[in-house]
């Protein structure tokens, strides 16, 4: 699949670079991606999906299976363009 990690980056840096990633992504065809955000302290995958939530292209999200990287990585289903 399609991903883009940004584990152990700053929100400031990461979060752009998520939102150029989901547009490529979607512009792209692909209709499935994987956000690797590490684990941490939460704070990575709660800024991630606060930013899918107003994505106007991200019709869900979900935790990944643990042959994905389970809490560490969130998967958006997008709205292929």
């Amino acid at each position: 699949g399609v991903s883009i990690e940004v584990r152990g980056q700053r929100l400031d840096e990461a979060l752009p670079r998520v939102e150029e990633f989901l547009d490529h992504a979607a512009r792209a065809g692909r209709a499935r991606v994987l956000l690797i955000h590490g684990k941490g302290t939460g704070a990575m995958r709660r800024a991630v999906r606060d930013l899918l939530d107003r994505h106007p292209l991200v019709t869900r999200y979900e935790t990944a299976e643990r042959a994905e990287g389970g809490e560490g990585v969130t998967v958006a289903y997008l709205d292929v363009v």
